[in-house]
C-alpha cells in the first residue's frame, strides 16, 4: 500500500522503542517521513536506535519509567513542547515475564499491569488530552498480543493484561470518537527475540511450525499493519482489533503437522 506522503512531518510517539518491535515500527514511519518521539527506560539503547534508524530532523528520543507516573507526565509535557501533540500514539512497550500464578508477587503482578495496561491508559488520555487541544483528530494503536484471546500457562498475567488492553482500546475508541481521535489494537505474530527472555531454539522452532502460513512475524508484517491503522485508508476504523499473525490466533498445526494434503 503507497501512503504517498500522507505521514511526512507528522508527530509518531513510539514506546518500547528499543526492542524489537519498536525499533521496526519506528524504522517503519521514519521512512514514511514522520518525526518520531521515541521512548524505552534505557537512554544509551534509545540513542542507538535513534542512530540506526536515522529519522527525520525533528525526532528526539525521551527515556521514561512506564512505571512512575511522575516520569510519564515529564513525557507526555515533552511531547507537547516538541510536537504540540502527536498524531500517532504507538503503545508498543510490554513485559512478558514467565512464572506460574501461586509464584507471583503481588509486586510483581502489579509491575505487569503497570507497563502494559496503566501506562497505556495513562499515555493515551494524557497525549489525546494535547491533540483535543490542538485539534488534531489521531491515531492511538496499542500493540497486543494473541494472548488476549488464548490463556497461556506460566504467563496468566501477560495474558490478562492485554486482555484488558483490548476492552481498553475499545473504551477509549467510544469516548475519543467525538474529538475525532481513533484507537485501535493490533496483534502482531510471534517473532523470535520480541521477548525479553531468551527463548530456546527448540522453542523457537516448535512454534514457528506451529504458524499456519509456515513462518515468523518480521518486519514486513507489523510496519505496514501499523501505517493502515494510522492511515486515512483507516478513517473509519476505531475499536477494532487488527490480527497480523499468519493465522496462529484461528488454530496451529501443533498437533496434526504430520497430517499433510496429499497435492
Amino acid at each position: 500500500m503507497n501512503f504517498e506522503g500522507e505521514f511526512k512531518g507528522k508527530a509518531v510517539v513510539v514506546t518500547g522503542a528499543a526492542g524489537l518491535y519498536g525499533k521496526r515500527l519506528a524504522a517503519t514511519f521514519a521512512r514514511e517521513g514522520a518525526r518520531l518521539c521515541l521512548t524505552d527506560t534505557d537512554p544509551a539503547a534509545l540513542d542507538a536506535t535513534l542512530a540506526e534508524i536515522a529519522p527525520p530532523e525533528g525526532s528526539f528520543a525521551h527515556a521514561a519509567d512506564l512505571t512512575d507516573d511522575a516520569s510519564m507526565a515529564a513525557l507526555v509535557t515533552a511531547v507537547g513542547t516538541r510536537f504540540g501533540a502527536a498524531d500517532v500514539l504507538l503503545n508498543n512497550a510490554g513485559v512478558y515475564p514467565s512464572g506460574f500464578l501461586l509464584d507471583i508477587d503481588v509486586a510483581e503482578w502489579d509491575r505487569i499491569m503497570g507497563i502494559n495496561l496503566r501506562a497505556p491508559f495513562v499515555l493515551s488520555t494524557g497525549l489525546a488530552k494535547q491533540m483535543i487541544a490542538q485539534g488534531t483528530k489521531g491515531a492511538i494503536i496499542n500493540i497486543s498480543s494473541g494472548a488476549a484471546r488464548k490463556m497461556r500457562r506460566t504467563v496468566v498475567p501477560y495474558c490478562t493484561s492485554k486482555t484488558a488492553l483490548e476492552r481498553l482500546t475499545k473504551g477509549l475508541a467510544l469516548e475519543l470518537a467525538e474529538f475525532g481521535i481513533r484507537v485501535n489494537a493490533l496483534e502482531p505474530g510471534f517473532s523470535a527475540g520480541s521477548s525479553v527472555s531468551q527463548l530456546a531454539d527448540e522453542h523457537v522452532r516448535r512454534v514457528t511450525a506451529a504458524v499456519p502460513l509456515g513462518r515468523a512475524s518480521t518486519a514486513e508484517d507489523i510496519g505496514p499493519a501499523a501505517l493502515y491503522l494510522a492511515s486515512s485508508a483507516a478513517a473509519y476504523i476505531t475499536g477494532a482489533t487488527l490480527t497480523v499473525d499468519g493465522g496462529n490466533s484461528i488454530g496451529s498445526l501443533d498437533v496434526y503437522q504430520d497430517k499433510k494434503h496429499p497435492l
